[in-house]
């Protein structure tokens, strides 16, 4: 069977990875559709640009002669995932077709608790930029380049799915404690951690800062990057300044060149020395890699800005202590005379229970602090704690704003409003918005 007669269904087609997967096929000549809730998701914007099908879920949509790609959020009961067990066709979970998709390549997954988006998108950019390069990005973005020598993608550590991966390379951000509904303590964290490492094929590269990561026992190389002489990968004479950050690197003490990253906060540098690394180990030309870094756009919902009146207004997907105080930092450093006012939406009641005391020391980094009620998940619509458990815990704050009245954001000025959360808080933002513009034209 050709490519032109290879039809992929993606159920669940509008999730992050799922979507970006899509993308990858169909830049490669397959046919290629989905289905997911009739719900917008900003991922579905570049399958609506590629002109992928995108159905609303009906056992009607499994043909004969299809192969089915299924979603990690959908269970085997699912209606069309039944129709194509009772029609013989042949079903995939995500994860396990990325698993054998990647041997086509050099590979480097990209994982951790935090910073896998931030980090794997940077990694496309770069080596895009300097060999034929496919990848994958938990934005929702994918690329498929006819004759890729390398890909570059995101590994999710959920339910443990990365074990379907065996990577050449892994750059691992950090390893903290999360998805408290799946793992039970920061020890099953780092045995996952552990277990995907020791798939790796030819080298690791790993956040020095982290005490779990220095705990790693593989049998290929780990070359530790940060800003300690302990890394071997190392940032020295970081300037961090309104236009992004600068920075010379080491690698065991001799230089490899002075970097910029028009990125913010410290995550992003550490970010960027992940990917020289992979640069170095594969032995691009330092040359190169600095310029394709400097020319770096972001990726979505990461301190995606905009100036609405006198405000700027950040979207950014952090859902986690870690990712808030990450994101907060970012703010101070491009905007150090300005107010940080933080609107976060918790996700999933699980996370936010387990958490609640280091999202409240994490929230009170921001000047004021405004909440809006708990975002479930197709896995928990309800739980035992509470938005105002969360608004107690806050100094500097922590009263909860609804999406028909968002009127006390009106009382900043010339300030810097951050919406963070892995929800719907899009919502509460495009509220806000439209307030301000309303108001303050009307005061003029």
């Amino acid at each position: 069977m050709n490519k032109s007669e290879t039809l992929y269904h993606f159920v669940g087609i509008k999730g992050a990875g799922m979507s970006a997967l899509a993308l990858i096929l169909y830049e490669k000549g397959f046919q290629v559709q989905g289905s997911d809730i009739d719900q917008y998701c900003f991922t579905q914007r570049e399958l609506e640009k590629a002109g992928v099908p995108i159905l609303s879920f009906a056992d009607e949509n499994i043909k004969d002669g299809m192969t089915v790609i299924a979603g990690n959020a959908f269970p085997d009961s699912h209606v069309e995932i039944q129709a194509a067990l009772k029609k013989g066709l042949k079903v995939v979970r995500y994860h396990r077709f990325l698993g054998e998709l990647m041997k086509n390549y050099t590979s480097v997954a990209v994982t951790g608790s935090h910073g896998k988006t931030s980090t794997t998108g940077l990694l496309a950019h770069v080596m895009s930029g300097i060999v034929p390069t496919s990848f994958l990005i938990g934005d929702g973005t994918g690329h498929g380049v006819k004759d890729a020598e390398y890909f570059a993608f995101e590994a999710c550590e959920y339910r443990r799915h990365f074990l379907a991966y065996s990577p050449d390379y892994a750059i691992i951000t950090n390893v903290d404690f999360d998805h408290p509904d799946y793992y039970k303590s920061i020890d099953d964290v780092f045995d996952a951690f552990q277990s995907f490492a020791s798939q790796v094929n030819k080298a690791i590269v790993a956040f020095g800062d982290d005490e779990q990561l220095r705990q790693l026992k593989v049998d290929v190389p780990v070359y530790y990057y940060g800003e300690n002489d302990s890394d071997d990968f190392q940032a020295k004479n970081i300037q961090r300044t309104t236009e992004g950050s600068k920075f010379d690197v080491f690698f065991k003490g001799e230089l490899l060149g002075n970097f910029m990253v028009p990125a913010y906060g410290m995550h992003n540098v550490f970010n960027a020395l992940g990917v020289i690394a992979i640069g170095h180990l594969e032995n691009q030309d330092m040359t190169l890699v600095a310029k394709e870094l400097a020319t770096f756009g972001g990726v979505k919902r990461r301190f995606s800005e905009k100036k609405v009146d006198d405000m700027v207004i950040v979207d950014d997907y952090a859902h986690h202590p870690a990712e808030i105080s990450a994101t907060i930092d970012a703010a101070r450093q491009k905007y150090p005379d300005k107010e940080v006012v933080a609107v976060f939406q918790p996700h999933t009641f699980t996370r936010t229970v387990a958490l609640l005391d280091e999202f409240a020391e994490a929230l009170d980094l921001a000047d004021a602090v405004y909440l809006c009620d708990i975002f479930g998940s197709a896995r928990e619509v309800q739980g035992e704690v509470t938005i105002d458990d969360l608004g107690t815990k806050i100094s500097k704050g922590g009263s909860v704003i609804s999406e028909e009245n968002v009127s006390p954001l009106l009382d900043f000025h010339d300030a810097v409003m951050v919406f963070m959360g892995a929800g719907d808080v899009q919502k509460f933002q495009r509220a806000y918005e439209t307030l301000l513009g309303t108001t303050r034209k009307n005061s003029m």
